[in-house]
């Protein structure tokens, strides 16, 4: 068969049910714009629900309902449900079939490990930003986080604080040019940050200004592409961070948080 009586042939059917046909294509449509937006949706639950349990605002071993957290956002259990599992994967909840979920709470030991990881990565990824010598303008995003980092101590804000002293790391990590190296950093990074906002309320950073210093001397070596000096540089700032932690846990006699 020719290609123009294909064309004929396609041309009558769609002639003979325009309306059919027209339906069927917007209902194929909407199908798909409803699967978008469902994603979407399930994408921002995840974020959102994802920051209260790094934040503390849903406490460690507390237990909730899947109806209770829908209601609480306004959403459907359809897309919370999505994002649970995908919270569970993180480590971060425990799916209770027919009994809604628990927020992992993490001990002690649990740190360690993530330090460990952390100590182990993050290095590695300074390491490799500081052989690929970014330019100023790619660091610039770090030094702003460092004079954040000032402009916090100066007013006592301890949140904007430890906002920008996670962007200064995380700036660093994104640009080691490794997605899988990125993502094992931040996922721990993440428990690094809620553990951190426990034991802050607890005690204050006992040397701020140190960790400001340790940052430019981090970058220094970056900008001058010692790819040992910053790995070191890293790894000594991370170590000096969970021996801080593992005093405030030990102190209080914090078995998990």
């Amino acid at each position: 068969m020719t290609m123009a009586r294909i064309a004929q042939r396609v041309t009558r059917k769609a002639a003979s049910e325009p309306y059919g046909g027209a339906v069927r294509a917007i209902s194929s449509e909407a199908r798909a714009t409803s699967s978008e937006a469902r994603a979407t949706s399930t994408d921002q639950i995840y974020h959102l629900l994802r920051q209260k349990i790094l934040d503390s605002d849903m406490l460690p071993g507390a237990n909730y309902l899947e109806q209770e957290l829908a209601v609480m956002l306004g959403v459907s259990r359809t897309p919370v449900r999505e994002a649970l599992i995908r919270l569970q994967a993180d480590n971060l909840v425990q799916v209770i079939p027919r009994h809604g979920i628990k927020v992992l709470p993490l001990a002690p030991s649990d740190m360690k490990e993530i330090y460990e990881v952390v100590m182990g990565l993050e290095p590695m990824a300074a390491a490799r930003v500081a052989a690929m010598r970014p330019s100023e303008a790619a660091l610039r995003p770090m030094v702003k986080a460092c004079s954040r980092m000032t402009a916090a101590i100066r007013s006592g804000d301890v949140e904007s604080w430890i906002a920008a002293d996670d962007d200064f790391h995380s700036g660093i990590v994104a640009l080691c040019d490794n997605a899988r190296l990125i993502g094992i950093i931040t996922n721990c990074a993440d428990q690094v940050h809620r553990a951190r906002r426990f034991t802050i309320k607890l005690r204050p950073h006992p040397d701020p200004q140190r960790s400001i210093r340790e940052h430019k001397e981090i970058l220094d070596a970056i900008r001058a592409g010692d790819a040992k000096a910053a790995a070191a540089r890293s790894y000594a700032h991370r170590e000096r961070g969970w021996s801080e932690q593992l005093k405030v846990l030990t102190e209080f006699g914090i078995r998990q948080v």
